[in-house]
C-alpha cells in the first residue's frame, strides 16, 4: 500500500464509471446527509463550513452529489443550490424521492404516484434544475405496488424531468421487477466492511453495469474513529482508518461509488485522498479478517 501524500489529492484518482452509459463520474463522490442539523433534521450546525464543504468538495474534482428530499427535509438540497450554483457542467446531482419525515430519526416510505410527482417537483425548485440526474425512489413502499411507483418516474423522465431513474435498499428480486418497468441505473444499499448484506445486489450490478452506490460506507463512523478496528493497520500503512474502508469499496468493483459524508473541510480532505490508496490482496485479507 502506498503513502499518503501530505496534501488532498483530486477524486480523478479513485477512477471513473458511467451512470446510466453517458453520466462520467469520479468514484468517490459526497453525501450530503451529514450537513444538516440532528437526527438528520432541521438546518445545518454551522451553515458556512457546510457551504465551504461543498464548495472544496467541487474543488477536488467530486462530480457526484448524492442528497435526498427527506435530509433536513429539504435543507440539503437548498443548501447544494446555495453552495454550488450556477453548476459546474460535469456536476451529477442525485437525489432521491419517496421517504416522509415527521420528526428526527423518523422515516417514513411513501410510493403513491402522485406524492412521488409532488416529491420530484419539489425537489427540482430546491436544486433550482429543470431535470434530476439521477432521481431514486428512496425505499420501495410496501403498501403499493413498485409499478405503480416506477410507472410514475417513468412518465416524469419521459416529460424530460429525470434523466436516470434509480432505486434504494432493494434485493435482486425488486431490482429484477424494476427492470421490467423502467431502465434502473443505479442502486443505493447500505454496506461497507463489516455491513455486507448487500453482497448479492453488488454483485448483480456489477454483472449488469449499474451504478451501486453505498451509503453508511464508514458504518456510521465506526471504522473511522480513534480505537477503531482499522486503527492499527492503517498506523502501519501511513493511512486513516477511514481511507482504509474508502479503498476497500473502491476495491471491491468497479461500479462501486462510495458517497462519504461530513460536515468539515478537513474530513472531507482526508476521504478524498482515500482515492490514491492501492490495496494488495495480503491487504484485503488483513481487511476481510478484521471485519470477521
Amino acid at each position: 500500500m502506498t503513502q499518503m501524500p501530505p496534501a488532498a489529492p483530486s477524486t480523478a484518482s479513485s477512477g471513473s464509471f458511467r451512470i446510466g452509459g453517458d453520466l462520467k463520474v469520479n468514484r468517490l463522490g459526497y453525501g450530503s446527509m451529514q450537513i444538516i442539523g440532528s437526527g438528520y433534521w432541521g438546518p445545518p450546525r454551522d451553515e458556512a463550513e457546510a457551504v465551504r464543504v461543498l464548495r472544496r468538495a467541487v474543488e477536488l474534482g467530486v462530480n457526484l452529489i448524492d442528497t435526498a428530499d427527506a435530509y433536513g427535509p429539504f435543507y440539503a438540497e437548498q443548501l447544494i443550490a446555495k453552495a454550488l450554483r450556477p453548476y459546474p457542467e460535469d456536476l451529477v446531482i442525485a437525489t432521491k424521492g419517496g421517504v416522509v419525515r415527521p420528526g428526527p430519526d423518523n422515516w417514513q416510505s411513501v410510493g403513491h404516484p402522485e406524492y412521488l410527482r409532488h416529491a420530484l417537483e419539489l425537489s427540482l425548485r430546491h436544486l433550482q434544475v429543470e431535470r434530476i440526474d439521477l432521481y431514486q425512489l428512496h425505499r420501495v413502499d410496501p403498501r403499493v405496488p413498485i409499478e405503480e411507483s416506477l410507472g410514475e418516474l417513468r412518465l416524469l423522465q419521459q416529460e424530460g424531468k429525470i434523466r436516470h431513474i434509480g432505486l434504494s435498499e432493494v434485493g435482486v428480486a425488486e431490482i429484477e421487477r424494476a427492470r421490467q418497468i423502467v431502465d434502473i441505473e443505479s442502486v443505493q444499499n447500505m454496506y461497507n466492511l463489516i455491513e455486507r448484506g448487500a453482497a448479492e445486489v453488488l454483485e448483480y450490478t456489477a454483472r449488469e453495469g449499474i451504478a451501486f452506490i453505498p451509503w453508511f460506507p464508514m458504518a456510521t463512523g465506526q471504522l473511522a474513529a480513534p480505537g477503531g478496528p482499522l486503527e492499527a493497520l492503517a498506523k502501519e500503512h501511513g493511512s486513516s482508518p477511514a481511507q482504509l474502508a474508502l479503498a476497500w469499496l473502491l476495491h471491491s468493483a468497479p461500479n462501486v461509488l462510495p458517497i462519504p459524508g461530513t460536515s468539515k473541510v478537513a474530513h472531507l480532505e482526508e476521504n478524498i485522498a482515500a482515492g490514491t490508496l492501492r490495496l494488495s490482496g495480503t491487504d484485503i485479507t488483513a481487511l476481510d479478517q478484521i471485519a470477521a
